[in-house]
């Protein structure tokens, strides 16, 4: 376990198999503390400062320049 873990320290994620399906992947708890904030598609989408008629409508054609 100890070489598991100084290779997780050392940035290299080590992949735990059960039965021959992966389930599990080691990290070093800086990479687990940085992936842990990055924001979810849906908080980002909650915190958009705008109204909704900035947004485009999603099926309008685009008048493109050719």
């Amino acid at each position: 376990m100890s070489t598991i873990v100084d290779k997780a320290i050392a940035g290299e994620p080590t992949v735990l198999l059960r039965q021959g399906r992966k389930v599990a992947v080691v990290i070093s708890f800086q990479e687990y503390e940085r992936l842990s904030r990055i924001p979810s598609l849906g908080q980002l989408l909650a915190g958009f400062p705008g109204d909704a008629d900035d947004l485009s409508d999603r099926h309008a054609p685009r008048n493109r320049q050719t």
